[in-house]
């Protein structure tokens, strides 16, 4: 084969090497839906044999923002996979969709096939913590675009509903409950602003109240929650979801409530993790702006009837969540905090 593709700066041998070693991670996604194999132009997966009256396709896409640049910088790439999946999964699955399957996009500068497959098997653990099956990607090699070291990450996730079940926050009403699900850390969002805060830290150093280096703490992947909202919609009336995402508090909570309603929020309902504790003082950083960018430790919250709770914490807990009674609706919009 001409080289002359090469002297432009893409090897698509290397290309061919990442995709043999993607193949055992992808295997690990299956599902008997799927058809075809990697290779094809399109991933396909089958729906008639799926058990739904009035079935809704709900689907996500996003990135992992700039916590790739500390992936970068620690060399660590086998984890952020399970970002991408993550932040695309749990929006879908706040909406009641189970995921199906997921496809995958990879930018990059060049294409190293020892780094693509690390990246290529957090997706895959992603896919397995969520049940989808990684159905197709693309790998794009593109000097002049990214550095060598570099690279950009985008997900696209489809789940299923049926029609009645959606989770929309209709019925959610003055008096139900909030009920907080722990976060693995920092998640995927507000990264811009950690890099500014941790850019003189040692990130090999171990903080107080931390059990790993600073730079483990903030490369830990996000929470995956598609398999315990599942089990809970079989048994328990979920009226809302909500992802705690970009914006934290402020922006995503209401983004579940009906109109003319709020959440009153009780900050001393749960330990927020030290890592927040840290970047508000490095920082100095008001708690306010903090329950605006960051999680604090709540990755979803739901919303139940008062007389869902026990039950739902039980079902959660059984699924290994950390749940907390974080609040209440109110007949106030928008979100307020008691201590």
């Amino acid at each position: 084969m001409s080289d002359v593709y090469k002297k432009a700066g893409v090897d698509v041998e290397k290309g061919y090497e990442a995709v043999e070693r993607m193949k055992k991670h992808i295997k690990k996604t299956n599902r008997p839906e799927v058809l075809g194999g990697i290779g094809a132009f399109a991933g396909m997966f089958e729906l008639t044999s799926l058990d739904y009256k009035e079935p809704v396709l709900v689907s996500g896409t996003d990135g992992v923002g700039t916590k790739l640049m500390l992936a970068f910088d620690e060399e660590k790439h086998d984890t952020i996979g399970i970002d991408l999946v993550a932040m695309c999964v749990n929006d879908i699955v706040a909406q009641g969709a189970k995921p199906l399957f997921f496809l995958d996009y990879i930018g990059c500068g060049k294409n190293d096939p020892k780094v693509i497959e690390q990246i290529v098997a957090g997706v895959s653990e992603g896919c397995v913590q969520s049940g989808a099956a990684l159905i197709g990607g693309e790998t794009a090699e593109m000097p002049g675009m990214y550095y060598e070291n570099e690279y950009d990450l985008a997900g696209f996730a489809v789940g299923i509903v049926e029609k009645s079940e959606i989770i929309t926050g209709e019925t959610i009403a003055e008096g139900d409950v909030i009920l907080g699900l722990g976060s693995s850390g920092i998640h995927s969002n507000g990264y811009s602003l950690v890099r500014s805060i941790v850019k003189d830290l040692d990130l090999e150093q171990t903080c107080e109240g931390m059990d790993q280096p600073l730079g483990d703490v903030l490369l830990t992947p996000t929470k995956i929650y598609a398999q315990s909202i599942e089990s809970l919609m079989t048994d328990v009336t979920i009226k809302g979801i909500s992802h705690i995402t970009g914006g934290g508090f402020y922006e995503n909570f209401p983004r579940m409530m009906p109109e003319g309603l709020g959440v009153s929020i009780d900050q001393s309902s749960w330990d927020v993790p030290v890592i927040f504790t840290l970047l508000a003082k490095e920082g100095n950083i008001s708690a306010e702006e903090m329950y605006g960018v960051f999680n604090m430790g709540i990755g979803m919250a739901v919303a139940v009837a008062k007389e869902d709770v026990e039950k739902a914490t039980s079902v959660l807990q059984e699924h290994g969540e950390d749940v907390f009674v974080i609040g209440e609706v109110t007949a106030t919009e928008g979100v307020q905090f008691t201590k």
